[in-house]
């Protein structure tokens, strides 16, 4: 098997979920505490080894380049103020990988921005991230799906168990029972069913690792849910072809940054999780809850 060093992350989208805040400002670039999400996903990246970053961008999306760029200036002001650790974490997005960039013109789905890498990726297995899904560092999941994909070959996906109401959120894996190994088989995908027509009890959340056999599919597959090109009709359609889909379960903490309730939480969460902010912030939180929030 070929080893793996790309990975794709679509940031394209208009966060139309996120407005007003996204009015002007990339929803990636959005912050967790002092972070934007998606540092978050290039760290994430960087430390499964994928070191060869391709972000799938379109309009007012400068900001995100400027991020992973260097500024001189503020560097210089930093350092004649002798801030060290301010320096250091201002530099740090920028040499977390080698970060390229490709309009992906018109948003047309997760499948779109995926068969615009095509070029970029060539015939090797690469891994795919979706901004939304913020994965817990402390329990990693891409270096689990990456030794699955060159063990076994073919796609794999990341799956969580999901309630009936909130399959229609997300992708829908039905699965044969877990092998030795622990992954599991998958037969067959749906995305954002309705409870009734949901495929299996299992959602995909936004952890890929493809074959670059994907592309060829994608061209072939129509649009599918909202008029778009959707990523998990390409992978069914593969599945049902006799291409080996794994389903690896991830049993950590996940954090959702895709709406402004989730977002606010995991930011909470971080937070207080933080050794220098988070004894403070909680101290806040508890004396706000229990004195200052208003009761029903």
């Amino acid at each position: 098997m070929q080893p793996l060093s790309k990975v794709v992350i679509p940031v394209a989208g208009h966060g139309t979920r996120l407005l007003p805040a996204t009015k002007a400002t990339p929803k990636e670039m959005l912050p967790v505490v002092d972070r934007p999400v998606l540092q978050y996903l290039v760290e994430e990246a960087a430390a499964a080894g994928l070191h060869d970053v391709l972000l799938i961008t379109g309009r007012n999306k400068r900001p995100i380049e400027d991020h992973f760029d260097r500024n001189a200036e503020l560097e210089q002001v930093l350092r004649r103020n002798g801030d060290r650790d301010l320096l250091a974490e201002l530099q740090r997005p920028e040499g977390l990988a080698a970060v390229h960039y490709l309009r992906q013109g018109t948003p047309r789905g997760v499948g779109h921005a995926v068969l615009r890498a095509e070029q970029h990726i060539g015939d090797e297995p690469f891994a795919v991230l979706l901004g939304d899904d913020l994965i817990d560092a402390g329990s990693p999941l891409l270096p689990d799906m990456i030794k699955v994909q060159q063990r076994h070959g073919g796609c794999v996906l990341a799956l969580t168990p999901a309630a009936p109401h909130e399959i229609s959120a997300h992708g829908c894996a039905a699965t044969r029972p877990a092998r030795t190994d622990g992954t599991l088989p998958i037969t067959d995908l749906m995305e954002g069913p309705r409870p009734d027509e949901a495929a299996g009890s299992y959602a995909v959340i936004g952890r890929y690792v493809l074959p670059p056999e994907v592309f060829e599919v994608l061209r072939a597959t129509p649009p599918g849910r909202g008029g778009e090109l959707q990523l998990t009709d390409a992978l069914a359609t593969l599945a049902r072809q006799g291409t080996p889909v794994h389903g690896v379960l991830h049993t950590g903490r996940r954090f959702d940054t895709g709406d402004p309730e989730n977002h606010l939480r995991t930011a909470i969460q971080f937070a207080c999780e933080r050794p220098d902010i988070g004894p403070t912030l909680r101290r806040w939180l508890e004396h706000y809850v229990r004195h200052e929030m208003p009761r029903d």
